[in-house]
């Protein structure tokens, strides 16, 4: 296992458009040359790309030495109100599933849904069950399958809420999004280090150590208004936060090894670097 973090773009950020390269088959050799390990395939709108395409890219990860994740389809919903568009998730999973094993990616990144026209505790017990039949469906995959922590409002998606849904089998994984928890509390969240150690202390005393320890992040500036996440930024940004310094020292006083993904508005690959260099920093590196 790794004993450091380990830091990557989701998606190609403009400077490697910018830069001539066209195609994310470049992108494990191009995170490499800056010297990032990870990154996180961008499927939110479908996964479009073929098996061959997929494969090719995974091989290029494994060469490179990339660590591989993906996101899933957006329109997943595993707390939707019609019965047949919810349990259409569990298809659109079951092929996220087929194309990570495909890039080499160990964890899917999962949306749990809507609680804007039920209860949270109805929304609960729908993605509950959909993920129930979810396992039953894919069986016992070694691929991670993430819940994220999202940051509208009216979203499912509290660290509470992502842990009861995690306890319900190992092979369900925390995602926590420090952008999205921030933009959900509108703001002020994670004023310290010990504000960020408290989220990985609650998912090693809800889940496991490990968990804990080599958790799947998302990080990124984020927007807000009274409903929560409004649009993501870029690490220029010095109003709406929230700040990563105070999680580089929780990680390096701690001993963390997370992956953590930025989902900068263009600027993911940069503002990795940024992160990176500050996580060494506060190693004393």
């Amino acid at each position: 296992m790794r004993n450091s973090a380990v830091f990557g773009p989701g998606g190609n950020s403009r400077s490697f458009y910018d830069a001539g390269y066209k195609s994310t088959l470049q992108a494990p050799a191009y995170l490499r040359a800056i010297g990032l390990g990870a990154y996180e395939f961008e499927a939110g709108n479908g996964i479009t790309a073929g098996e061959a395409t997929l494969a090719k890219i995974g091989d290029a990860a494994r060469e490179n030495g990339i660590e591989m994740s993906l996101h899933t389809p957006y329109y997943i919903s595993l707390s939707g109100i019609d019965p047949e568009k919810r349990l259409k998730s569990i298809e659109y999973i079951q092929r996220s599933l087929r194309a990570a094993e495909l890039l080499g990616a160990d964890t899917i990144v999962i949306h749990c849904g809507s609680a804007a026209k039920i209860s949270r505790a109805e929304a609960m017990m729908l993605a509950k069950d959909t993920l129930a039949r979810t396992l039953e469906a894919v069986g016992d995959t070694s691929i991670h399958l993430g819940l994220e922590t999202m940051g509208k409002i009216n979203q499912l998606g509290t660290l509470d809420e992502v842990l009861e849904l995690c306890a319900l089998d190992p092979h369900f994984y925390p995602v926590v999004d420090f952008g999205h928890m921030n933009a959900r509390e509108r703001g002020g969240f994670f004023p310290d280090a010990d504000a960020y150690r408290r989220v990985f202390d609650a998912v090693a005393t809800k889940l496991t150590d490990e968990k804990a320890r080599y958790m799947h992040c998302h990080f990124s500036k984020i927007e807000f208004t009274d409903a929560g996440e409004k649009r993501h930024l870029t690490f220029s940004d010095a109003v709406y936060g929230p700040s990563f310094e105070p999680l580089a020292e929780a990680i390096a006083r701690e001993d963390l090894c997370p992956r953590i993904i930025c989902e900068s508005a263009g600027t993911m690959a940069e503002d990795a670097l940024a992160m990176q260099a500050a996580y060494r920093a506060a190693r004393g590196e």
